[in-house]
């Protein structure tokens, strides 16, 4: 945003002063602009309206460097405090089930997760997102990513079976922690949902609770379906453990509520420092004032004009 102004615009009232001493007092014009420039006249010399306009155009502008014209710029420098969040999904058998969504029914339960994570990712204005998808094995399906558009057209080519029918929470904990722990983001969060228990991990309860304690990440751990589905003590153990929250989701929008909640708790922040650049052009009219009272006085002296 530019605009020009003038610092000091009630320089110009001064003219009033000249204008005044022009009417009332001519005999004294010449000494008030230049004290001794009666010494340097010649006598006889022919009277030229150039003089005139020399005199005031040098008056004029010189008031008019005198209020300071100024270009002011503003520009704001946007610093973005966002996150870096890897979303962690279980893709396993159990997830075809169907009936999580009560408006539809015959929409499994992982198509509803990949539904509601795209309007999860679609809040996300300022952070990394990636994506884990999980099963038998762990694998990343979408590597942290500022390119939200991208992110949720690989939500959507997520498919069932791709990684397996069992369920390897702690694996895809460790590839999400091993991925968080490589970046230079303040915050680090990383989002468990599953629908099941661990039954084909490599890695071992404890070994993942000490790592999840230990890490610089906060977890958050929703379990969806009914109580008997998943293993709520473990999963809140863990979202202990990672200083997050652990959440239960019946139906699709419990499971929306959540993700919302998430969103609001973990909100980005922006910070705008206003940069304002200045660009003064005094020194123009302050050059065609010294120019024009210089060809008035050469011609008042040289040439003899009055």
């Amino acid at each position: 945003m530019s605009h020009f102004s003038l610092q000091y615009p009630y320089a110009l009232a001064i003219i009033l002063l000249f204008l005044i001493c022009a009417r009332w007092c001519p005999a004294r014009t010449q000494a008030i602009y230049f004290p001794h420039v009666h010494a340097l006249l010649h006598s006889g010399g022919s009277r030229s309206r150039l003089l005139d306009v020399l005199k005031w155009f040098g008056i004029v502008s010189l008031l008019v460097a005198l209020t300071s014209p100024v270009m002011t710029r503003e520009y704001k420098d946007t610093k973005k405090r966002g996150r870096d969040i890897m979303l962690v999904i279980d893709s396993s058998g159990s997830m075809r089930q169907y009936g999580f969504d009560p408006n539809n029914p015959f929409k499994s339960k992982f198509d509803v997760v990949k539904e509601v994570l795209a309007d999860f990712v679609k809040q996300r204005k300022n952070d990394r997102l990636g994506l884990i998808n999980f099963a038998d094995a762990a694998f990343v399906a979408s590597p942290l990513t500022f390119e939200h558009d991208f992110m949720k057209s690989i939500i959507a080519m997520q498919r069932l079976g791709l990684a397996g029918q069992k369920t390897a929470i702690n694996d895809a904990l460790v590839q999400t922690y091993n991925i968080l722990n490589k970046s230079d983001a303040k915050t680090k969060i990383a989002i468990l949902l599953t629908d099941g228990e661990d039954t084909a991990s490599r890695i071992g309860a404890d070994a993942v609770l000490k790592m999840v304690q230990d890490g610089a990440v906060r977890l958050y751990t929703i379990g969806i379906g009914t109580v008997n589905d998943f293993n709520a003590p473990y999963l809140k153990a863990l979202a202990r453990a990672g200083k997050g929250k652990f959440f239960a989701a019946s139906d699709r929008t419990t499971l929306q509520k959540i993700y919302a909640q998430i969103d609001a708790m973990e909100t980005s922040k922006i910070k705008h420092k206003k940069i304002v650049q200045y660009e003064y052009y005094y020194l123009y009219p302050l050059l065609a004032a010294i120019l024009s009272l210089l060809g008035f006085i050469y011609l008042r002296t040289a040439k003899g004009v009055e």
